[in-house]
């Protein structure tokens, strides 16, 4: 039985300092968003969050907590917004809009501590403001991604993981990510294809669908013309749709690439695994760039973010929308329920 009840106890940290995370979420709790679908904990240093504030001429009410045993009884109480002041910025040192190592440690230190905390049973996940890759890099985190980061520090390197995308309520996972497109058929194994699709199913699960339908889509053109163009879909697509469908899950496919995005905003499936990294992504962010939401999949605590990153290009001038924040937060709130009893029964 879990020990959380009621709405989840969510980190909410602001993200890259220098871009538009602070002001989003400052304008979400300044209108009631964040706590009326969570218990949420605000992390990162006051001063940032005061900076958000004031970009947006927003007004709210916060208590400040030092530690975060003492911001997880405050948020419990839901009485009001509670920060964690990391105490670890200027913000009147921290430029606006420009790539910082001294940001990108920030953001990416804010990141672990808080894994440690949903370790340690004090927190169920964590909705994070956009940050930047390349801040992080340069602030010693050399990873490709964060989601590489979060699987160290989780401990599932060794199991599949990685970035799913959501828009409108569809999903996509991918079975290649950044690799040259000239190594990825090599890439494509059965096993491969068939952990793209599992974690794809798996998530779906944990998000609250009952069934999850998911699509695949082929690699080659027409779907490989009946192995006339190319054969990855018969050596390796269709055996993995079959093992899945064997173990009970509902996957269909592969189907030609350049016509399975229009079934899928009609609705016809849940999810869409891709072969490789442009192919949904392409199509997600030519719908709603600015609505996506990207999910870490594979993770065992609830974790969410915009897609949109940081927008160096508005950040400080208070006009950033709120709509993919709002979403990913939504989201993380109903994985961390889910949690509370997914693969327990």
């Amino acid at each position: 039985m879990s020990q959380f009840t009621g709405k989840p106890i969510l980190a909410v940290p602001l993200g890259d300092a220098a871009g538009i995370g602070p002001e989003i979420i400052a304008k979400l709790c300044a209108n009631g968003f964040l706590m009326e679908h969570a218990k949420p904990i605000l992390v990162g240093d006051e001063s940032v969050l005061k900076r958000g504030m004031k970009d947006t001429g927003s007004d709210f009410a916060y208590v400040v907590k030092e530690t975060m045993e003492e911001a997880v009884e405050e948020a419990k109480k839901e009485t009001g917004l509670v920060l964690l002041n990391t105490k670890s910025l200027d913000a009147s040192k921290v430029e606006i809009a420009v790539v910082s190592a001294v940001n990108g440690k920030e953001e990416a230190d804010n990141l672990v501590m808080i894994m440690d905390y949903c370790k340690k049973g004090l927190v169920e996940g964590f909705c994070f403001g956009p940050l930047n890759k390349a801040a992080m890099k340069k602030g010693g985190y050399n990873f490709e991604s964060e989601h590489e980061l979060f699987a160290q520090e989780l401990g599932v390197m060794d199991k599949p993981h990685g970035e799913m995308n959501v828009l409108d309520g569809l999903w996509t996972s991918r079975a290649t990510s950044h690799i040259p497109l000239k190594d990825v058929s090599a890439h494509l194994t059965p096993k491969t294809v068939g952990d793209a699709i599992n974690l794809a199913y798996e998530t779906l699960k944990r998000a609250g669908y009952e069934d999850p339908k998911v699509a695949i889509a082929a690699i080659n053109p027409h779907g490989g013309d009946s192995g006339t163009c190319g054969r990855e879909e018969i050596d390796v697509l269709q055996p993995a749709v079959a093992k899945a469908n064997a173990e009970g899950k509902s996957i269909v496919g592969p189907f030609p690439s350049d016509t399975l995005f229009i079934r899928a905003f009609k609705g016809d499936f849940d999810a869409v695994v891709t072969m490789y990294h442009d192919q949904g992504q392409i199509a997600l962010k030519l719908k709603g760039f600015e609505r996506g939401v990207t999910v870490a999949a594979g993770q065992p605590y609830a974790i969410t973010t915009p897609a949109h990153g940081t927008a160096y290009d508005i950040a400080g001038t208070g006009t950033c929308t709120t709509s993919a924040f709002e979403t990913a937060y939504k989201l993380c709130a109903k994985m961390a329920v889910t949690d509370r009893t997914y693969g327990k029964q």
